[in-house]
């Protein structure tokens, strides 16, 4: 006899389930990720066929970072501009790609939500079939006026009502959290939805793996250098509290070199990613608004913690949209570590 498989309950449903848990919720929040997940099957389709078509490689243009803008990032950023808010419930637009944000006018819906993303993270990495990630966070707004403005934008990651990453891998998965825990949804190709398949994600205390750029060793401050030492080789803890944090002993390397699929191994399995600051870039690299305040509240929601070295990711104020910040993510235990290390230079 044939057996239905054990998960069948799409994102849909399980969006629609988080909808029931406020009575009076207006359904513009569940529009709105619907709206996400749509703007992610439609990337991870190109994806998925990017040798095939004409939308590898770079395009010669730079972004507001001074990066080069592949192909595929403007494929995504365009999807994303088109999918989103398209119930008018969303009144600003930010992303990695584009200089400053969109205010939008609202019309007849609510104009209650922000949106800032990475459409396509990694994607320099697309040619060599390394998987690549979206990145978004979801904030609400804050003015009470028909305008919105910079102060509606300029929330910390605290304010977050949602964030989540897609991950374009072997297979497609879509992990949230609106503050009900973090779960992870399996594209399945044949039906063109997202099945439930990592039902509230836990990351362990600490972990086993670390995941940092080595090269850029020579460019690090030497209190960075020895908390990569200690991580690399091992440190033991003289607290007899079950609960202080350590770094574990002898951690092993894992650097895909794509943010996604480095925090999403680390999620799973436990470890910790790190981006510190170099003497180029002493403000950090990744960005806080699209990148390291919505896998902060993925980390912390699933019980890990993100931090810049002196502070919770999540209680900074982000000065403009595309502010960076140095970044220690993962496993609790293993960033409140890092966090003690670097508080004694």
């Amino acid at each position: 006899m044939i057996q239905a498989p054990k998960n069948l309950k799409t994102i849909e449903a399980h969006f629609l389930e988080l909808q029931s848990i406020h009575p009076a919720a207006s359904g513009d929040f569940t529009g709105l990720l619907s709206d996400i997940t749509f703007a992610c099957k439609v990337i991870s389709r190109e994806v998925n066929k990017a040798g095939l078509v004409d939308i590898i490689g770079a395009t010669g243009d730079e972004n507001i970072q001074g990066e080069v803008v592949q192909k595929l990032d403007e494929f995504a950023n365009n999807v994303f501009l088109k999918c989103l808010g398209t119930r008018d419930q969303v009144c600003i637009l930010g992303s990695e790609e584009l200089d400053e944000p969109l205010f939008i006018d609202a019309h007849s819906g609510s104009g209650n939500y922000i949106v800032v993303f990475d459409p396509l993270d990694g994607s320099s990495n697309i040619d060599a079939n390394v998987s690549v990630g979206t990145i978004f966070g979801i904030w609400k707004r804050k003015s009470r006026l028909n305008r919105v403005d910079l102060s509606d934008l300029l929330q910390a990651g605290c304010q977050q009502v949602a964030a989540g990453y897609v991950i374009y891998g072997s297979s497609t998965m879509f992990v949230y959290t609106a503050g009900h825990g973090v779960h992870g949804f399996t594209l399945d190709p044949s039906l063109g939805e997202f099945l439930l398949s990592h039902e509230n994600i836990t990351t362990p205390f600490t972990g086993e793996i670390y995941s940092v750029n080595e090269a850029y060793e020579p460019m690090w401050e030497p209190e960075i250098r020895e908390v990569v030492r200690q991580i690399k080789y091992g440190q033991n803890t003289t607290s007899k509290r079950s609960d202080a944090p350590t770094s574990g002993a002898g951690k092993s390397t894992r650097y895909i070199g794509s943010l996604v699929a480095d925090f999403h191994r680390n999620l799973l399995y436990g470890g910790i990613y790190l981006y510190p600051p170099t003497k180029n870039k002493p403000q950090g690299k990744l960005r806080l608004m699209c990148e390291a305040a919505p896998l902060a509240m993925i980390a912390e929601d699933a019980g890990g913690y993100a931090s810049d070295g002196k502070q919770n990711i999540l209680d900074i104020i982000p000065t403009e949209m595309h502010m960076r910040v140095p970044l220690y993510i993962g496993s609790r235990g293993d960033v409140m570590w890092i966090e003690q290390m670097l508080s004694k230079k």
